[in-house]
């Protein structure tokens, strides 16, 4: 009797309680990356629809690009990260590698998946950008959460997507799209986040609004789609976590040890 006393004494001493708002700012994570993601295809619908080109596309990653690297060397100082080995030229070099091999692949992308149907290769899409969001880091430390998946997921589907563009130009500004939204643009989030914790609200509804926006031209449903999901993401599923803390039990206790027997 003493001893189920005690195991009961024992549940849900080292359950973590959470609160409904730092839990709403926390969704955040989640609502950035798949803002994120609306970004990049709506970039994809525009040249394939030839309303972008992909040199004005280029030309904007790369100013983008720089920014996020005067930012990523300002929160390096404030968080105190210092690479003595890692200079600004070494960051130029593998910029400029990346960028020739990029371009000098261009035109086996463009062809790489030609016999493949259409419908299949927008469904292999989908499916690897919805593996890039299940698998992203999103903060939490669980057992399925993979970087380099995540990030290989985006490429892969930037890869094949490439293919139903029209010049090698296209497919270079696709891949280069996906490094920077899949693997450069996280990894400032996250040191943003590090150095600069109050900016994590207002970096949420600026990528919210700015998905939303491009998804009104390219599809009002989508869009609606678009904000309910978020809307449902932000405010519901916290809520819903909240609702739940009463049911969670952790239980600790003097357990035995099992005896393997031989007959």
């Amino acid at each position: 009797m003493l001893y189920f006393l005690t195991v009961r004494l024992s549940m849900r001493i080292y359950t973590r309680t959470y609160s409904y708002w730092p839990v709403v700012r926390n969704s955040g994570e989640v609502t950035q990356q798949i803002s994120s993601l609306c970004l990049f295809v709506v970039a994809y619908i525009y040249m394939y629809n030839q309303k972008l080109s992909p040199q004005l596309l280029v030309i904007a990653m790369a100013t983008v690009t720089t920014v996020g690297y005067l930012v990523k060397l300002y929160t390096d100082h404030v968080i105190g990260i210092k690479d003595p080995h890692r200079t600004v030229l070494d960051d130029l070099k593998t910029a400029v590698i990346f960028t020739g091999f990029s371009f000098g692949l261009s035109p086996v992308l463009v062809s790489l998946t030609e016999t493949i149907s259409t419908d299949t290769i927008y469904a292999m899409t989908t499916v690897m950008l919805l593996a890039n969001l299940i698998f992203h880091d999103y903060g939490a430390s669980a057992a399925m959460v993979s970087e380099a998946l995540s990030l290989n997921a985006g490429i892969f589907a930037s890869v094949c997507l490439a293919s139903r563009l029209h010049t090698t130009w296209h497919a270079f500004a696709t891949v280069t799209l996906s490094l920077l939204v899949f693997g450069l643009w996280p990894m400032l989030r996250k040191q943003m986040k590090k150095a600069i914790p109050g900016s994590q609200v207002g970096m949420t509804l600026t990528l919210c609004s700015v998905s939303l926006v491009a998804l009104v031209t390219v599809s009002a449903v989508a869009a609606v789609l678009g904000l309910l999901l978020i809307l449902f993401i932000t405010f519901l599923c916290p809520a819903w976590l909240i609702s739940l803390q009463p049911y969670k039990n952790n239980i600790y206790g003097p357990w035995d040890e099992a005896v393997i027997q031989t007959k």
